[in-house]
């Protein structure tokens, strides 16, 4: 019982300590510092849907397309990582604009993950 007791109490202070608000990035700094926009993405700001769901497609389909290539795969960059976010992000924002519902918060990952991978590319 003392050892299951003592491993409870090191799983949560290891989930404490790991909590402190920093992401596991290269810059260190605040999760909020993802975005150099804080706050509503244009995504957001666009009231047409139809212009909105081809806008969330391309960032996706860019997206793919370099988690799909090799240069970016084996590159020291993240590259890579953004791109997968980003086209988790933006292929739940699609999901959603699908069944007609506008998710700001999936539509602010998608433009500020896709955003994070264009700024590592270049």
């Amino acid at each position: 019982m003392k050892i299951r007791s003592r491993l409870l109490v090191s799983a949560t202070a290891l989930l404490l300590a790991g909590s402190t608000g920093f992401a596991a990035d290269i810059i260190e700094g605040p999760t909020a510092d993802y975005c150099r926009t804080v706050g509503t993405s244009n995504l957001v700001l666009t009231d047409n849907t139809v212009d909105l769901t081809k806008q969330v497609v391309k960032l996706m389909d860019e997206s793919v397309a370099v988690a799909n290539s090799p240069e970016w795969i084996h590159s020291s960059r993240p590259v890579f990582v953004w791109a997968s976010e980003a086209k988790v992000a933006c292929g739940m924002a699609y999901g959603y604009l699908k069944t007609n519902y506008k998710d700001e918060d999936t539509l602010n990952k998608c433009e500020c993950f896709h955003d994070r991978m264009v700024e590592y590319m270049n």
